[in-house]
């Protein structure tokens, strides 16, 4: 199977995709490519608020999506989204990348050949990191909450996800994760508020 997202193409490896055809006749490899096509860009974005090089968010990408196929027949949508499922599966890809990076082994390397990028695929990945900045920007002012609330902030207020979706992803209740949320969401609102009060009293002193 062969999908494009803008200018990039990622393909899913041969064996997988005949696996998918003999077990249901077709059926899991076509519904796998419109779950794909339906949030490949959530995924791209994943990974382009945490990676400057379009190498490595095309890399990464694929890895998820390579993972995905593999992992298709256990997919139970009674659990959960689809798109809560590839998030998911996109944050095991990144913690595997930034374990193997700070051990020294490059995981860059070892994804190495899953997506050769032409001139115009890095021009799509690094329009789709610059559209990414606000994200970054937002993820650099979580960084003091707790892990719990700085994915919650990214997997509703970035990804999109649902509060349900959220919790599913992340191991807890709905209602602690909506508690969790709501929290973040006031400290960041306050350290805004706060950051504002500080330029506004330095452009007066200018």
């Amino acid at each position: 199977m062969s999908a494009t997202v803008g200018a990039l193409s990622i393909n899913v490896p041969l064996g997988t995709e005949v696996t998918m055809r003999e077990r249901s006749g077709g059926s899991a490899l076509l519904e796998f490519e419109r779950i794909y096509r339906d949030n490949v860009r959530v995924v791209t974005a994943f990974f382009a608020r945490r990676c400057s090089d379009p190498q490595t968010v095309a890399d990464l990408t694929s890895e998820t999506i390579v993972r995905a196929a593999a992992g298709f027949a256990g997919f139970d949508p009674r659990r959960g989204t689809p798109r809560a499922w590839l998030s998911g599966i996109a944050g095991h890809v990144y913690a595997q990348h930034c374990a193997n990076t700070a051990s020294g082994r490059d995981a860059v390397t070892r994804l190495a050949g899953l997506v050769i990028l032409a001139p115009e695929e890095i021009d799509e990945l690094m329009g789709r990191i610059d559209a990414q900045r606000a994200g970054q920007e937002l993820l650099e002012r979580c960084a003091a909450l707790s892990p719990l609330e700085r994915s919650a902030v990214e997997l509703v207020d970035l990804d999109g996800l649902t509060p349900k979706e959220a919790a599913a992803i992340l191991g807890v209740s709905r209602g602690v994760l909506r508690m969790r949320l709501s929290r973040a969401r006031e400290r960041l609102r306050k350290e805004h508020h706060v950051d504002e009060q500080k330029e506004h009293r330095v452009d007066e002193q200018v």
